[in-house]
Parts: C-alpha cells; structure tokens; sequence
C-alpha cells in the first residue's frame, strides 16, 4: 500500500532546485555584489596601459631610441599588471563582483612585461653589435649598402651567439 510520503508531486508543484554557482560545484552560489566603480575604473586603466605597452614595443624604430621606448613599456606594463591584480584582489576581498577586463589586462600587462624583458636583455646583450649597425644603416644610401650592413650585423650577431654558446 502506498503511503502519503511514498507519492511524489507533479513537476509543476516540485520547488526549483538550487543550481550551482559558476566555477564551484558546492551548492548554490551567493549573489555577489555589484562590482565597486572604482575597481571598474582600475581595471579599465590597468587595460588601458597593458594595451599602450604593447603597441609602444611595436613602434620602435630608431635602435639607439629603442632602449628607451623598450623601458619605458617595460615600466607600464608593470604597472598595469600591478592595477590589475589589485583591482582583483580587492574585488574578491570585497565580496563584489569581478571587474570587466581585469583578467584580460593581466594577460596582456604580463605578455607585455615578458616581451619587453626579452627585448631588454637582447638589447644588453647585442649593444655593440646594434649600435654598430645602427651607425652603418644612418651612411647606408643604396640597397646594396644595406644589404652590407644587415651581413654584417647577421655575422657580428653570429660570432657573440656562439662565444655565449660555448
């Protein structure tokens, strides 16, 4: 015999069950707050600054600037991978929402800092071999002196590669 408690009710009477939050397979998630402008406003900046990294590491042209403008992007793209992990971290400290674009401009502020490290270094390393084609490039008037000078750089280039190598 079928008891009361046995019985189940229609679909249509059955409460909703509560679905899992995003990203946590513990029961439902808590609703979060707004994210704070303020940390909309960092992350935004953080943006901002990760995207102007790397658009300045592709704008150098004159080798003896180029030491600068590889610095200076290193700087700002430090910078903006600072804002944004603090715009992060205070989020989730918060309790609030995750700032639009903080994710993204720790990506692109790391992928910024790590090329124009490289970048750096290679300039450290190779400075005579780069000065000394910059200077051969500036009294280069014909496509053949040029070509002279990127044959020059390549083997000047190739000798330092191998005294590093062993």
């Amino acid at each position: 015999m079928a008891r009361p408690t046995d019985q189940q009710t229609p679909p249509e009477q059955r409460p909703p069950a509560p679905r899992p939050g995003p990203g946590s397979g513990f029961g439902p998630q808590l609703p979060r707050r707004p994210t704070d402008p303020a940390l909309q406003q960092r992350a935004w900046a953080a943006l901002l600054l990760a995207v102007i990294s790397l658009f300045g590491m592709m704008m150098i042209g004159n080798m003896r600037r180029g030491v600068y403008v590889v610095a200076v992007a290193l700087i700002i793209a430090a910078i903006a991978l600072w804002l944004a992990t603090s715009a992060l971290s205070r989020a989730r400290r918060g309790g609030s929402g995750r700032p639009r674009g903080a994710v993204l401009a720790v990506v692109l502020g790391a992928a910024g800092l790590g090329f124009s490290a490289f970048v750096l270094i290679g300039f450290a390393i190779f400075w005579p071999q780069l000065s000394q084609y910059s200077d051969c490039m500036s009294g280069a008037n014909t496509v053949a002196a040029q070509q002279a000078c990127r044959q020059q750089l390549d083997n000047s280039v190739g000798t330092q590669l191998s005294i590093l190598g062993g």
